[in-house]
């Protein structure tokens, strides 16, 4: 209607695994921009990971997967690597956002799912909503935390520092639709090199209808769960009417047997 704001485009991040090197400057980029604590600096157990997962003060995580080369007498007792920047998703049906009884957690002009600090009240209802086990609190607040998409540099009308350090541009960042498209065209392209088993991850809702797609999806050349990503990440309250369904159908099944049983025990009393 004339008069009103026009909606920005909707944008996101398409993150190709296979042009990821590990180096993690979207990590540093990550932390310094939006000031966040570090690590602790630990011995984790797992290769050159020192940051493990997603969290509170980690926004974005660079997985180092070791795995099995590929099998030939040479190989014997070798190993490759796979890297991965994972990231909040930002699901076009956000589990985190529907918990969320405060209204702390909106969605944003960008399309972007986007944590209000001021008014979260750290109930932890949204962590156990997100099939990705993406946000958490923070033990200092106990508030809730996560991935912006920079919001702050998007209404500036820049790049989320994650993309705009990353140097061999494996996190993409753009207009939602372009990036589909361009993601579309880069697997055919490794197909027709040889890479038949790169695929798009949560690309639409079609490929993902548990979260209705996500607005920063991946290319993988392996099963999600070696990426530490879930094959069929479902949103919980996507199925509160298939089990309110099957509680009804439980409650009228109780309902009819016991109007049977006192039906029969009524008829044995009057014979007798």
């Amino acid at each position: 209607m004339p008069g009103q704001p026009q909606a920005a485009p909707v944008k996101g991040f398409f993150t190709d695994t296979t042009l990821c090197i590990g180096c993690k400057a979207c990590e540093v980029a990550c932390k310094q921009w939006n000031q966040l604590p570090d690590d602790g600096f630990l011995f984790t157990g797992m290769s050159y990971d020192n940051t493990a997962h997603l969290g509170a003060s980690t926004w974005r995580h660079v997985a180092f997967i070791e795995r099995p080369a590929p099998l030939h007498p040479q190989n014997e007792g070798a190993f490759s690597w796979l890297f991965s920047s994972d990231v909040c998703k930002h699901c076009a049906r956000a589990g985190c956002l529907e918990a969320c009884p405060t209204g702390a957690i909106i969605r944003t002009e960008f399309g972007s799912v986007y944590v209000q600090p001021d008014v979260c009240n750290g109930c932890g209802y949204c962590i156990v909503s997100c099939p990705f086990g993406v946000i958490d609190r923070r033990e200092e607040d106990g508030r809730a935390w996560k991935c912006t998409l920079c919001y702050d540099r998007l209404r500036a009308d820049m790049q989320p520092a994650c993309a705009k350090s990353c140097p061999t541009e494996s996190i993409q960042f753009g207009n939602l639709e372009d990036l589909r498209k361009q993601a579309r065209e880069r697997v055919e392209k490794l197909h027709s090199q040889g890479m038949r088993e790169a695929y798009l991850y949560g690309e639409s809702a079609a490929s993902q209808p548990g979260t209705e797609g996500l607005h920063a999806f991946f290319l993988l050349v392996d099963k999600p769960e070696v990426y530490n990503l879930p094959p069929d990440p479902i949103v919980p309250t996507k199925t509160v009417k298939d089990a309110w369904t099957a509680m009804a159908a439980g409650a009228l099944g109780i309902a009819l047997a016991a109007l049977g049983a006192a039906f029969f025990a009524h008829k044995n009393g009057a014979q007798s």
